[in-house]
């Protein structure tokens, strides 16, 4: 197993540029569906938003801990593990909230602080998770980069076009009716189409190693989404907010990961494996329990 830390996914820099291209053009569509207005929620629903957090922001990257101590993966799958774990909600959770009627206003708010936050929450958290479950000699000391740097990516990549697309839509709301839909549209086709592209310019390694990724993010995948819904169970939200939190917690921005990956990792193949079947993998999961919950509402 420990051969798979020892891959590189190809990857040029032409590529990279356009993986930058790509990640800011979706985190502008995104912000296309935030208004100021939903800060309110913070005010109006602070219980399940604090609720929220807690578990993408402390049970997720917690219970990756455990996951990584009872699998025991190669060092660049657990790097992978927790780098995703430490990552924001992803784009697309939003979607699947409202498919499953549950509480769409709670996913938004939630998408967008962990969104912002990431540009301190992803590179601190990961400086300081990494090192509690890899020697530094297992891999090149180079892979514990410093977080500082992260931030100004992060930076750069999320809040940049966050605010610029917030501030479209504050300013020009007749264009950005028009634009919404479609840039939503072509945000996930960008993402998947490039992940697609990805995975056939790396198809032997892929076809060698995915049982190995393949168990490892159904695992994780399943333990996020049944956490998050347990976890507002148990602090007796209602169902719809129960069903936000569990997809919230249940997609990550494994987007970002990649970019991560191929700026910071020099593209480590099994970090790069591991985000990249996420991103498949977490559409399917998620969709399929939104699709589930919005045709039984006693789930």
């Amino acid at each position: 197993m420990n051969n798979i830390d020892s891959i590189k996914i190809n990857f040029n820099q032409d590529q990279l540029f356009l993986l930058n291209i790509c990640l800011a053009f979706i985190m502008f569509g995104i912000a296309l569906d935030l208004k100021w207005s939903h800060f309110k929620a913070l005010f109006q629903q602070p219980k399940a938003v604090f609720i929220g957090l807690i578990s993408q922001l402390i049970l997720l990257p917690f219970l990756t801990l455990l996951l990584v101590a009872f699998f025991r993966p190669a060092a660049s799958l657990a790097l992978g593990m927790v780098l995703v774990a430490v990552c924001p909600g992803g784009n697309v959770s939003n979607f699947a909230v409202h498919l499953a009627k549950a509480n769409t206003a709670l996913s938004i708010t939630l998408t967008t602080i962990s969104t912002l936050s990431a540009i301190l929450v992803t590179p601190i958290y990961f400086s300081l998770l990494a090192p509690m479950i890899v020697d530094k000699q297992q891999i090149s000391a180079d892979i514990f980069v410093n977080p500082w740097s992260m931030v100004s990516t992060i930076f750069v990549l999320l809040l940049i076009p966050l605010i610029a697309g917030m501030l479209f839509s504050y300013r020009f709301p007749k264009w950005t009716a028009r634009i919404h839909k479609p840039v939503s549209q072509l945000s996930m086709l960008i993402f998947l189409g490039f992940v697609l592209t990805a995975a056939y310019a790396n198809m032997d390694n892929i076809v060698k190693y995915l049982y190995l990724v393949f168990i490892l993010v159904l695992a994780h995948n399943a333990m996020a989404l049944l956490a998050g819904y347990a976890w507002a169970w148990i602090n007796r939200l209602p169902r719809a907010d129960a069903r936000a939190i569990a997809l919230e917690t249940g997609i990550q921005n494994s987007g970002l990961g990649l970019v991560l990956i191929f700026n910071f990792f020099n593209g480590l193949g099994g970090m790069a494996m591991i985000a990249a079947w996420w991103g498949i993998w977490h559409l399917i999961s998620a969709f399929s329990l939104a699709t589930l919950w919005r045709q039984r509402k006693d789930l």
